[in-house]
């Protein structure tokens, strides 16, 4: 399925490099039911090729070189880290879904473990680069996703980089309308309140719907981050208005298209006025004073 209903894992991360931390907080259960069924070793290579080709594009653009440590928090099934590792980087991986680890394992990320985004059990200044590609998708209170971010600023060194996506707040507008899931009464509900508050609650649990998750508008980002205690640096649309468009896989498998589809998203992935029509957005973000000390 296409657009953002089948998404990267939604990991809230802690724990040391052998075990689970006890006393973390609780992943949302329907959130782990989701993740339970398997779907995100594939995702990104079939209904998501576009988000993950983009993703790995800024990526190395923003990343330090290698042989930088990176955290991935929230790493899910090794998608990010695998190559990343491949590429000559220092890789640990977090997630708190335990068949993603697993998973993570199996594919070669040995340093992988449980854990939760907001409890992270790393020392104060221990990584070059932190990314969060998925926790703050599935951290509906605000404070959580500040206590994440927080946590990510005070692992990362005062030179290093944090690098988080979301899910813009018109995603399943954008996704109801080129699915036709808008023509069910109970999925237009469902948007209503996405839009309206950024809230989103499959509560009939009807396959294709995603699940518990928040969706932010571009302007809520800076703030959140600041009150973390990172400094937003860049703003920039994964997808941008390629976003549900028919024919993507047509457009990915040839090589002169591909490089003139990225070159178009990539012209206005900072644009502001186009920010929200991007199903997933990177910030990337580096710690400030306040973020490098431990809360």
């Amino acid at each position: 399925m296409p657009g953002v209903w089948i998404l990267p894992p939604g990991r809230a991360l802690a724990v040391g490099h052998t075990g689970v931390m006890s006393g973390e907080p609780a992943l949302d259960p329907d959130v782990l039911a989701y993740y339970d069924q398997g779907r995100e070793r594939s995702r990104l290579e079939t209904t998501s090729r576009l988000e993950y080709v983009r993703t790995r594009e800024l990526l190395d653009r923003f990343l330090p070189p290698p042989p930088a440590r990176i955290l991935d928090v929230g790493g899910g099934a090794g998608a990010y880290a695998v190559p990343l590792i491949e590429s000559g980087y220092d890789v640990v991986l977090v997630d708190p879904v335990p068949l993603h680890v697993d998973q993570a394992r199996g594919s070669g990320v040995s340093s992988a473990v449980v854990g939760d985004a907001r409890t992270l059990a790393f020392d104060d200044d221990s990584f070059d680069a932190v990314l969060m590609l998925g926790p703050l998708y599935h951290l509906t209170e605000r404070e959580d996703r500040v206590r994440a971010l927080r946590q990510a600023a005070r692992v990362v060194r005062p030179a290093g980089i944090v690098v988080a996506a979301v899910i813009s707040r018109f995603a399943s507008t954008l996704d109801g309308l080129q699915a036709g899931f808008l023509m069910d009464d109970r999925f237009e509900r469902i948007v209503d309140t996405d839009v309206a508050t950024g809230r989103h609650d499959n509560v009939d649990g009807v396959p294709g719907w995603f699940t518990t998750a928040y969706f932010h508008r571009p302007d809520e980002l800076d703030a959140e981050f600041d009150d973390a205690g990172c400094r937003v640096v860049g703003v920039l649309a994964i997808e941008g208005p390629a976003s549900g468009m028919p024919d993507l896989a047509g457009w990915l498998d040839d090589a002169e298209r591909r490089a003139v589809l990225l070159r178009a998203i990539g012209r206005v992935e900072s644009e502001p006025s186009l920010l929200g029509s991007s199903s997933h957005i990177l910030i990337v973000a580096r710690p400030s004073a306040k973020g490098a000390s431990r809360p």
